[in-house]
């Protein structure tokens, strides 16, 4: 199972490579599932793994002028204070043993894995779901030559992308929330991240991605350095789990240039649904 986990890794870093993002959502069912680490645990490597996957792939988006970091500011600034707190204090606070219904005891462990099955679901379901093609205004077109892939020359980013205007009140509590569920979950939450850009900074599509990425890399880092006070971690497991999947996000990249990423992103969307209601069924019924 071991060399399973690994693999996986790399599965993980190339789906990152190969659709822009969703791939490190498979993280704690790899390192819980295969590798046979407890959900808490798992939680806390994901959110290193995550932040540095992200982050490698946040500097691709940068070079074609793809990230706001004024944006990143606003919006990272809430959500890092969130999912720091909510490692440092708010997981370690919570009992072990929570209730029982029948013949079911949840427990930590189980509560969080189903939290975490509930965001696959919802995530698979943006991933799936169609683009719809709606008339915008003419500053907030995205420019249909910049494809999934980024395989576009960086022009001038100021023409083609307007500077975001801020609806700091949407912003704050969107970054509490994302924030707080990354904390507890350990994934990064860009199909929430990525519609709240769009809708309170105005940023088009493409922009609102790049930018995604960077603000999970940052408050994912962040949330890991709360659980460094809680948890003793392995730091050679998990500096090999990671170096493995940011191999894996290059090789997904190059092979990004020969692949049509919307067609894999509908495919790896469903996959994910089928997980999730795996790991609900599972942590139900056969826990």
């Amino acid at each position: 199972m071991e060399i399973l986990g690994y693999i996986a890794a790399m599965l993980i870093g190339l789906s990152l490579g190969l659709i822009g993002g969703g791939g490190s959502i498979l993280t704690v069912p790899v390192l819980v599932y295969l590798l046979g680490l407890s959900p808490v645990i798992a939680t806390a490597y994901s959110l290193f793994i995550v932040g540095l996957t992200s982050l490698v792939g946040s500097y691709k988006f940068y070079q074609k002028g793809l990230v706001s970091m004024k944006t990143a500011v606003v919006f990272g600034l809430p959500s890092i204070v969130a999912v720091y707190l909510t490692r440092r204090y708010l997981v370690p606070a919570i009992p072990e043993d929570l209730f029982t219904v029948g013949d079911l005891a949840v427990t930590k462990g189980v509560l969080l894995m189903l939290l975490f099955a509930a965001l696959m679901v919802f995530a698979s379901i943006s991933m799936i779901r169609k683009k719809k093609e709606a008339p915008a205004e003419p500053a907030a077109v995205v420019d249909e030559n910049i494809d999934t892939e980024l395989d576009v020359e960086r022009t001038d980013p100021a023409e083609k992308h307007p500077k975001p205007k801020f609806n700091y009140a949407g912003i704050l509590a969107e970054g509490l929330v994302v924030g707080t569920l990354t904390g507890l979950v350990g994934a990064g939450g860009g199909f929430l991240i990525i519609p709240a850009l769009v809708l309170f900074s105005k940023l088009d599509m493409k922009m609102a991605v790049g930018t995604s990425l960077l603000i999970i890399a940052v408050k994912s880092l962040f949330g890991f350095i709360g659980d460094i006070y809680n948890y003793e971690i392995d730091w050679m497991f998990l500096g090999i789990f990671s170096a493995i999947s940011i191999a894996g996000i290059f090789i997904g990249t190059y092979l990004s240039t020969k692949i049509h990423a919307d067609k894999l992103k509908t495919s790896f969307g469903w996959f994910v649904l089928v997980m999730g209601i795996y790991i609900i069924i599972k942590e139900i019924f056969f826990a």
